[in-house]
């Protein structure tokens, strides 16, 4: 009967030491984003997706060249997002938003992370 605990035990950390790569490898920072390309803007948001597995939203403002672009924001998960208290509702299309975070690494995506957002008042949105 002890034996059986022992297997149970040993398969159990098995699997444990198995699945722990994939438990960290989830959402690697460097592998989409370029901690060296911050960058800093204010806008208006134009869409916000509140979606697993995050929720993104759209701003758009004027780009180094004069033309509007659309940056598009990551944001935490929706799950963590409301049990702090934000709703779908907290950032409305046609609000004019603070965008602080940092750039993607690929030069054509328009992609923004680690952001902090903060509206016209000053007050912190998401992050």
């Amino acid at each position: 009967m002890r034996a059986n605990y022992v297997v149970v035990f040993l398969l159990g950390m098995g699997l444990l030491l198995v699945s722990s790569p994939a438990l960290v490898a989830h959402h690697s920072l460097t592998a989409e984003f370029d901690s060296s390309k911050p960058v800093e803007f204010d806008g208006v948001v134009k869409k916000v997706d509140w979606m697993n597995p995050h929720i993104y939203t759209q701003v758009e403002t004027k780009g180094p060249d004069g033309k509007m672009v659309v940056y598009r924001i990551e944001g935490s998960a929706p799950n963590a997002l409301y049990r702090n208290g934000w709703r779908p509702d907290s950032l409305k299309i046609g609000d004019s938003v603070h965008v602080k975070g940092i750039r993607a690494k690929s030069p054509t995506s328009m992609n923004i992370g680690q952001a902090q957002i903060t509206s016209a008042d000053g007050k912190p949105i998401f992050r």
